[in-house]
Order: structure tokens, then C-alpha cells, then sequence
């Protein structure tokens, strides 16, 4: 009973001895063995690997980009402008024993990241106008559109203008410097908002308010131009027809009173007492109303029919 009882503690102490000194490394992870609290060795490839128990302790790391977050920042660029400044940034360890030995955890590479990297943001911001941060490397302006850059009544050449892709790389090569002493690799850096302050966010607001208020009146302006041209064009041929329709009334008119003139004639021609007759009683009827009184003398020829008619 006494051996079967031995057999399980020595099986027992033989398992705690082997797990304890079995570890594995997953992809993704790398380690440093420490001894004591103090680093030993470090471990890169993923896999089963073995340590001395209850001596040697592991600390895994992350062999995959990791990011950091930088907080909005308020800086004034080269032109006098003071805009927030959102920045990010990957990074990975790629050596763990230094890493260890200098930041410990990737929370204090975060914070001496936080110190390397703002500054590199800030004097880049700083010497650099609004337009080189905003502006991408491809931008070609439209024709016939002049660019002037002044800063305190100083010209700077076109040529030496830059667009945000060379200025992210300036800053980059800058913070990459200051980073191998730590362990760390900094793959990119990169701004991810440019924003005004809140000031000077409405004054840009309010310019571009009345620019657009300008183009509509300017838009305004050109269709009461075209309308006024529509309009007088109208005008001209509406003019136009109606002097054509009156010409064109006269010449029938014309027509018409000749056609007239020459049945009158024709009728007269034939028997010229009775048109004579005829024309006298249309004279009457237009004369004599109802309740109407008609003073002539009885020499008139407008009385001759009536002197017959006795």
C-alpha cells in the first residue's frame, strides 16, 4: 500500500514537474524567460518550448501590429492656423528582451510613443502651412487658377510647397529614429482628422457660407440675364407676328373693299337709278331712328325720293 501510495506522489510530482516546465508559444505571441524576476532569453518562433520549474517564469508579447491612438491635439500651423490635429499609428515589438528591459508592458510603450510621436506631429504641424497638410501629393490645381503662399508678408515659392504624403513620411523617418532603442518598430504613422478650432471653425463656416451665397447670386444674376434675353426675343417675335397678321389683315382688307368697290360699280353701271335708290334708303335707315326727327330742306337731295313718292 506504502509503494502504490509512493508510485502516486512521485507520478503526481513527475506531472506538476513536467507542466510546469512545458509552455507553448502561439503564432501571433513571443516571449522572454526570466529567472528570478531577471530576463534570460528570449523566445520568437511559435511551439512547444520547456523552462526550469518553480526558477524560470515566461512573459508573452504580441508579435502583431499594434496600434496606438494619440489624443486630439490643438497646434498652430506655419500659416498662423490653429487646427486639431488627430493622429494613429501601428507598431510591433521586434525585440522582446530590450522591449522588456526598457517599457516592461505595452502599456509604457504606449506612453513613451505618446511622448515620440506627438513631439514629431507637433514640429511638423507647426512648420507646415494648413494647404501641405490637407493636400495630397497627386493635386494638380485647375487652369487658370493662381496659387499665392504668404506667411508674414513672405512669399513662398511654389516649388517648395509639399502635399500630406511627404510630410506623413518626414514624420515617420523622425519617430522611427527614436523607436529601435525600445525594441520597437514603427511601421506608419498617419493623421486620421484635421479639424479647425471651434473659432476659427465658424469663421470658415461663415466664409464659405457667403462664397456659396455669391456663386447663387452670380448664378441669379445670369439667369435674370438669359430670362430678360428670352423674354425680349419674345417680345421681337411676338412683334414680329402681329405686324405680319395686321399686314396681312390690310392686304385682305384691301382685297376685300377693291372686291367691294367693283360689285358697287358693276351694280351701278348697270342700272344707276335704282343703286342711286337702294344706296338713299340705306341712308335713311341709318338717319331716321324711332322717335327721331330730321329737319332738311325741300330742295336736298336726301328729300328728292320723297318729293317722287307724291
Amino acid at each position: 500500500m506504502k509503494k502504490v501510495t509512493s508510485l502516486i506522489v512521485i507520478v503526481i510530482v513527475a506531472a506538476v514537474l513536467f507542466f510546469s516546465s512545458f509552455y507553448i508559444i502561439y503564432e501571433g505571441q513571443q516571449a522572454i524567460v526570466t529567472q528570478f524576476g531577471a530576463p534570460v532569453g528570449d523566445i520568437k518562433q511559435p511551439g512547444p518550448h520547456f523552462k526550469t520549474p518553480f526558477i524560470q517564469n515566461v512573459i508573452r508579447f504580441e508579435s502583431r501590429l499594434l496600434k496606438w491612438d494619440g489624443d486630439p491635439t490643438e497646434i498652430p500651423t506655419k500659416d498662423k492656423k490653429f487646427i486639431w490635429v488627430d493622429t494613429t499609428a501601428r507598431w510591433r515589438i521586434t525585440d522582446p528582451l530590450l522591449f522588456y528591459k526598457t517599457v516592461a508592458t505595452e502599456r509604457g510603450a504606449q506612453s513613451r510613443l505618446d511622448d515620440i510621436i506627438d513631439s514629431v506631429v507637433r514640429d511638423a504641424v507647426s512648420g507646415r502651412l494648413l494647404v501641405e497638410l490637407v493636400r495630397g501629393n497627386d493635386y494638380v490645381a485647375e487652369e487658370g487658377v493662381t496659387e499665392r503662399f504668404e506667411v508674414e508678408g513672405v512669399v513662398i515659392p511654389r516649388e517648395e510647397i509639399v502635399g500630406r504624403d511627404d510630410i506623413l513620411a518626414s514624420m515617420l523617418e523622425k519617430a522611427r529614429a527614436s523607436t529601435p532603442e525600445y525594441g520597437i518598430e514603427l511601421i506608419d504613422v498617419q493623421i486620421k482628422r484635421i479639424n479647425y478650432i471651434e473659432q476659427v471653425r465658424r469663421s470658415v463656416y461663415e466664409r464659405m457660407i457667403n462664397e456659396r451665397k455669391k456663386v447663387a447670386t452670380q448664378y441669379r444674376s445670369e439667369g435674370e440675364g438669359e430670362k430678360a434675353d428670352i423674354l425680349g426675343q419674345m417680345e421681337r417675335e411676338l412683334k414680329e407676328i402681329s405686324s405680319e397678321a395686321q399686314r396681312e389683315s390690310l392686304e385682305i382688307r384691301g382685297r376685300g373693299d377693291a372686291e367691294a368697290t367693283a360689285i358697287y360699280a358693276k351694280a351701278y353701271n348697270q342700272d344707276k337709278e335704282f343703286y342711286a335708290f337702294l344706296r338713299t334708303l340705306g341712308s335713311y335707315e341709318k338717319a331716321l331712328q324711332d322717335n327721331g326727327r330730321l329737319v332738311i330742306s325741300t330742295d336736298s337731295d336726301f328729300y328728292r325720293y320723297f318729293k317722287k313718292t307724291r
